[in-house]
């Protein structure tokens, strides 16, 4: 009763005949009936509880003596009884409070003596109704002895305020038992079947089993990767992007509210057309980033990356259901409702072509960050032109029930091209050749768009976005912030593991050795023939062409800072 009703911001005085607390008032719209109200006819429980107990008796074979019920006395008393909590003269043994955290008389004795006056206070000071109970054995007792150290009146001094669950909940419960694959949720693609039929190892990203890469007879993966990168710039790949989180934002107000959520301007983005976007934290951190597709005046589609897909759909509930309430908007997820084909290459354009015949491929018609609707290989799709790799690229999007006709017509379709499956392992490559960052892997919480060398995302025509006054701050534009630069090492085939750091002087110093930065990303290129990674470093644009050195093992492997753009820097294969 006491947990249940204070849980719910209620108020609890306490009651002296019946020697415990006993609801009163609450903040929320709460009713309490019967027993649990403080309405209990003592007499008559007193003698239910005796009668129970003489029935188990009899039933043992026991005939105990007729029980003698207490007399209630002709008029109240004229004052209140004092109930005792503590067992008299027992000041030389210990007397426990609370039996789970091991806290006695003494121990609130002391901290009354500390000068605590609120029961709120002895119980941190002591822990006393903080074990797995929340104080059903010791709450009421610990609230008694702290009043009768005091002086004061219980009803005056109160209890503590009471904590789910009221039920204990092991932690073991909370954990859960380690049963395999139904330990933790897994989730897969429509296409998942073919890939595991064409030998796809598969990486965990988020709660989605992603095909990492595809080895063929004799491949480890560095020969898998370099296959795949070199069929997606010389020809025509595709992947499973289906995983990517999607978000149907729709209302009146829909591009006011991607307006304040993204550090750009989405509200004048056309139908039919798409933008790249960046979301910040108020501390004006890139939290996730994706794009923008305007479905109607009153419609966007947004996407997010896949570990992240939850928590951006989170963020954009609770900015508008605690901050922005007066905007008409809505946004439900819709990442299962279609499966992603990300079709690659400079060959792409001939492979779509061939499987939609309405559609006008060509780039006047059907130019770069545009989408269409369109039949593909008989099938409804939503085709979007945006490339994560830097080449000539479609995402084509379809009903997840329809996933694998699409996907064995591309495959058919492309074989006169060699079309190619490829994985996570060979997008990442691709991706940091154009120096697009991965959010979460070349971020870490600590750096801004104009870091990641963006700051072209950061509108300056908007009056208000979330981290926008962030930006004003002095430790925002201090020069000697980490950017992201790549990184080529003297020798092309040094391959330097992620997370090694970086410093100026081709000798170690004594510890404490000052960093400069880290690497971030780190992979073989096909198309550049070398290794080469990506890194955070402290000034990095300003050390463009400087010499820096990465403590591999036991040696420093000498490497020069580089534009993290170090595959088609005028983006001429974009188009095709």
């Amino acid at each position: 009763r006491q947990h249940l009703f204070s849980q719910a911001g209620g108020k609890l005085p306490y009651d002296n005949a019946l020697g415990t607390f006993v609801p009163d008032s609450c903040r929320q719209a709460v009713e309490v009936a019967g027993s649990a109200a403080g309405a209990l006819d003592l007499p008559s429980v007193l003698a239910q509880g005796v009668d129970a107990a003489s029935r188990a008796l009899a039933a043992e074979g026991y005939t105990p003596e007729a029980p003698r019920l207490p007399t209630p006395a002709a008029e109240p008393p004229t004052t209140p009884p004092m109930h005792v909590y503590a067992i008299p003269d027992a000041s030389d043994t210990h007397s426990f409070v609370d039996l789970q955290r091991d806290v006695s008389v003494d121990d609130l004795a002391r901290a009354t003596g500390a000068g605590m006056r609120s029961v709120e206070h002895t119980k941190r000071y002591t822990t006393a109704g903080t074990a797995n109970d929340q104080g059903k054995t010791s709450g009421v007792l610990a609230s008694g002895i702290v009043a009768a150290l005091l002086g004061v009146d219980i009803s005056a001094l109160g209890t503590t305020t009471f904590r789910p669950p009221y039920t204990p909940v092991s932690f073991a419960t909370l954990a859960g038992r380690d049963r395999g694959a139904l330990h933790d949720p897994i989730r897969t693609t429509a296409l998942h079947a073919w890939h595991v039929e064409h030998g796809a190892l598969f990486e965990n990203v988020g709660q989605w089993k992603r095909p990492w890469y595809y080895p063929q007879a004799g491949e480890d993966m560095e020969a898998a990767v370099l296959r795949e990168c070199a069929a997606a710039r010389d020809s025509v790949a595709f992947m499973d992007a289906s995983t990517l989180g999607k978000i149907d934002v729709q209302g009146p107000d829909a591009g006011v509210f991607l307006d304040l959520l993204y550090t750009n301007m989405m509200s004048t983005l056309k139908v039919g057309m798409i933008r790249y976007g960046v979301m910040c934290r108020p501390d004006g951190m890139v939290f996730d980033d994706g794009t923008v597709i305007r479905l109607a005046p009153d419609r966007f589609l947004v996407t997010t990356t896949t570990g992240n897909a939850a928590a951006v759909l989170d963020w954009m509930e609770e900015w508008s259901q605690t901050e922005w309430p007066d905007l008409r908007v809505h946004c439900t997820s819709v990442t299962e409702q279609w499966a992603t084909v990300a079709l690659v290459g400079p060959r792409s354009r001939e492979v779509l072509g061939s499987l939609a015949p309405q559609l006008a491929v060509d780039n006047a018609d059907f130019p770069f960050m545009a989408w269409r609707e369109t039949p593909v290989a008989g099938i409804d799709a939503r085709v979007c032109r945006i490339s994560f790799s830097g080449e000539l690229a479609y995402e084509i999007n379809v009903s997840p029930w329809e996933a694998r006709t699409l996907w064995d017509a591309l495959y058919e379709a492309g074989a006169p091209y060699g079309i190619t499956p490829y994985g996570t392992e060979t997008m990442h490559v691709l991706r940091a050749e154009k120096g697009y960052p991965i959010i979460g892997q070349d971020t870490d919480g600590t750096v801004t768009p104009q870091d990641l060398g963006m700051s072209w995302v950061v509108s300056k025509k908007k009056p208000d976005f979330i981290g926008k006054r962030s930006y004003a701050r002095a430790d925002a534009v201090r020069p000697d912030r980490k950017q992201l630069v790549g990184l080529l090492p003297d020798d092309p085939g040094a391959f330097l593991p992620e997370g090694t750091q970086l410093v100026a002087d081709s000798e170690l110093p004594a510890p404490p050795v000052p960093m400069l930065g880290h690497v971030t990303s780190s992979y073989r290129s096909a198309a550049l023939g070398r290794t080469f990674a990506l890194a955070l470093i402290k000034g990095g644009r300003e050390r463009v062409g400087e010499r820096l050195y990465a403590p591999v093992g036991d040696r420093l492997v000498p490497v020069t800072v580089a534009s993290p753009v170090l595959y088609d820097p005028e983006g001429a294969r974009r188009d095709g």
